[in-house]
């Protein structure tokens, strides 16, 4: 059995429009397919790839903002530590007393002031946890203007010394001054040791 199919298709039968639309279905079909195939995704890659190089252009900008500064702070650093050093002789730690009491002992004899009694007390803890007070009773003889002279050496010395409860008493006549017995509170300070020292 011979099957033949003789199948004669004539164009021009085919209607205008039909005839139009099967010459621009290849052509609608192949840039459908471009689109979803290729375009599309192609665009969503450059949208992420844009997105990427915003992102690491943000950071290069806050990198050379923050590598301007680095000068500024490292300068900003080094005073800080000077300070920080300055302010560490001024709160030595517990081993500079005696340091303390000599250099007192040396501006009271330049003043000609003499230092009767020395009374150290109880080391008390400062509000702020950083350092702590060194408290001590001083008993003194001496002019009033010897004692402000000593007073006024006191602001030469690399610590902070605090004085209080000042008092001046018993007047004795020495050559042209009254000689007093002066007796007052001062205080000092240390820093705290840090744990593990």
């Amino acid at each position: 059995m011979d099957l033949k199919f003789n199948i004669k298709f004539d164009i021009k039968k085919v209607p205008k429009g039909a005839r139009i639309a099967i010459a621009v279905a290849p052509a609608v079909i192949i840039a459908i397919l471009f689109v979803v195939l290729v375009y599309m995704p192609k665009t969503k890659e450059i949208k992420k790839l844009n997105a990427d190089i915003s992102k690491q252009e943000n950071e290069i900008a806050t990198n050379k903002t923050k590598a301007a500064k680095l000068d500024i702070l490292k300068v900003e650093n080094d005073k800080l530590t000077k300070k920080l050093k300055e302010l560490q002789e001024k709160l030595p730690e517990e081993e500079g007393i005696s340091t303390l009491i000599q250099q007192l002992s040396e501006k009271a004899l330049r003043a000609d002031i003499d230092i009767l009694t020395w009374k150290p007390e109880a080391k008390k803890a400062h509000p702020s946890g950083i350092v702590e007070e060194i408290p001590f009773s001083l008993t003194l003889a001496g002019t009033y203007h010897n004692l402000g002279s000593f007073f006024s050496s006191l602001t030469t010395l690399n610590r902070i010394v605090n004085l209080s409860d000042i008092q001046l008493r018993d007047p004795k006549a020495k050559k042209e001054e009254a000689s007093l017995n002066i007796s007052l509170k001062a205080s000092t300070f240390s820093a705290v040791k840090e744990k593990g020292k």
